[in-house]
């Protein structure tokens, strides 16, 4: 039995809830369906407050989850106002928005999705890479206006150019090998030692890639580290009529910088898909110094919005949290230890997070051995302050005894939340 509620919430009696914010593809619905969990929507991001409203107001007392992409902030308000928030999936590669340390605090398990639209931000920077070599859209606006500008000046093949990637990893690593097919000559720069895919070379400093590349191309997360990591010293750094490609995080380039070698000719054109600062929304207005600068390719941040990366991802991050509220299991977990987690064969399984002290194990199994119930099975992993244990055993969830052990444990004072499943 469903029922559609006048905000366009859909509620049924189920196991567990869901709530789904910012358009995520309709796969994780999907995902949800197949392990009976009821999915509510709403279309935009939303505030905390907002947010803690609207998960207190769903049905009942099963435990809840909750599903964002980008435009959503979730801070310790949320975790603390909503007991019943067992999970969180990021629907994206960043967690940058959420607080993954009172998420943890709280037991609350988030998982993110960080390589399901590699592909597509790989593709993205290839093709912009052609788009800047073979100055596209200068000639296409011109085009437009009216203008026929068929000239071979400035426009170059790749084939036999150096591109320069800044972070090998996942999309690096990928854009590497596509780059190779091309004929570009790849080197690359990542602050952990990695091989090489293919023909790439790695190089020692940042500096040193600079200088030697033609295309420069970024994917290195937010960190304090890499917050203004391309500066106007960097800029300068690079040869005369190179380009410089961002894809990775808004922070990471100082704009005005950019703007500046842009405009004195120093660097030939750039491709940004993310900004210090990004509209909140349809209604709010783009904002940029590289706004009006035909050399100069701009993307809404759509490096991974392909079809193909949003059902990936809807699958990935879908499954994660289905596999955890049903199993325990926390495989993909960016701030709780990751254990495997087979579905239950028979009996129960409780999972218990809890801080990471010494004595926890001994304290649960001498809850268990007091109840005269026999385990079956047991995993333990810890991280930094947190601990994850997974206890299965030889009894029913409906049996007393069963209900008993579990709150017998969730009583233990190192226990920050603890399920019977």
């Amino acid at each position: 039995m469903t029922q559609r509620l006048a905000c366009g919430i859909v509620r049924a009696v189920s196991r567990a809830h869901v709530l789904l914010l910012e358009n995520i593809h309709v796969s994780a619905h999907e995902e949800f369906r197949r392990s009976e969990i009821t999915v509510h929507t709403h279309g935009g991001g939303m505030t905390d407050t907002r947010l803690i409203q609207a998960l207190q107001a769903l049905p009942g007392d099963a435990p809840l989850m909750v599903g964002i992409r980008s435009k959503t902030r979730v801070t310790a308000a949320v975790f603390e106002a909503v007991p019943r928030l067992v999970a969180l999936g990021a629907f994206c590669i960043g967690t940058d928005q959420i607080d993954l340390e009172a998420a943890r605090r709280a037991g609350v398990v988030v998982f993110n999705a960080p390589f399901s639209n590699t592909r597509s931000v790989a593709e993205l920077v290839l093709g912009e890479i052609i788009m800047l070599s073979r100055q596209i859209f200068p000639r296409s606006m011109a085009c437009h206006r009216g203008e026929w500008r068929k000239s071979a000046t400035g426009s170059h093949e790749v084939r036999g150019k150096t591109v320069g990637i800044v972070g090998y990893g996942h999309i690096g690593s990928q854009l590497s090998v596509l780059a190779e097919s091309l004929g570009l000559t790849v080197l690359y720069y990542d602050i952990i030692s990695k091989l090489p895919l293919g023909n790439a070379h790695p190089v020692d400093s940042l500096e040193a890639l600079l200088e030697a590349s033609d295309f420069v191309t970024l994917h290195v997360p937010d960190t304090e580290f890499t917050r203004g990591m391309i500066g106007a010293s960097e800029i300068r750094c690079m040869r005369k009529g190179a380009y410089l490609v961002n894809a990775s995080r808004g922070q990471v380039v100082d704009i005005p910088a950019l703007r500046a070698a842009l405009d004195d000719g120093h660097l030939a054109g750039a491709a940004i898909d993310v900004y210090p600062k990004e509209p909140k929304s349809l209604s709010e207005p783009f904002v940029s110094e590289l706004r009006g600068v035909e050399s100069v390719i701009l993307s809404p941040h759509i490096g991974g919005s392909t079809e193909e990366a949003q059902a990936n991802i809807g699958r990935e991050v879908g499954s994660a949290l289905s596999s955890y509220l049903l199993h325990g299991a926390t495989i993909g977990s960016v701030n709780i230890p990751n254990l495997e987690a087979p579905p239950i064969d028979g009996g129960c399984r409780i999972v218990n997070l809890h801080r990471n002290v010494p004595g926890v194990l001994s304290a649960v199994n001498r809850v268990v051995a007091e109840s005269e119930v026999n385990v079956t099975g047991q995993r333990l992993g810890t991280l930094a302050d947190v601990g994850l244990l997974i206890v299965d055993l030889a009894i029913d969830s409906s049996d007393p005894r069963a209900r008993a052990v579990s709150e017998a444990i969730a009583a233990l004072p190192t226990s920050l939340r603890t399920r019977i499943l």
